[in-house]
């Protein structure tokens, strides 16, 4: 894997920051609105939104004195891209095995 994948998978390994992936994916929200159904402080959703950043699944920005997060559009290719990788792979060796077996009859 590569070190962004390794990044990547590391920071969407967090239940926290899945949660955040989740809310983000209905559209943008504050720091404060991503802290309220999570039960933790602004200052860790804060960390954890730089986390997402610095993998390029989110963005935020500061109007005022509000930080609102938002999704970035490609940021979760380079898992979609890997899993349906493993996915081909896996449905060609099972085509092979069926073919197999269908040489046995």
């Amino acid at each position: 894997m590569t070190p962004d994948l390794d990044r990547l998978f590391q920071a969407l390994g967090d239940p926290t920051r899945r949660a955040i992936v989740d809310r983000l994916a209905e559209g943008p929200a504050s720091v404060s609105r991503l802290a309220e159904p999570l039960g933790v402080t602004v200052t860790a959703i804060a960390q954890h939104l730089q986390v997402l950043e610095q993998c390029g699944v989110v963005r935020t920005e500061k109007v005022g004195r509000v930080r609102t997060a938002s999704l970035v559009p490609d940021g979760l290719t380079p898992v979609e891209r890997w899993a349906r990788d493993r996915r081909s792979m896996l449905e060609k060796r099972l085509d092979r095995l069926a073919e197999i077996l269908g040489e046995g009859d």
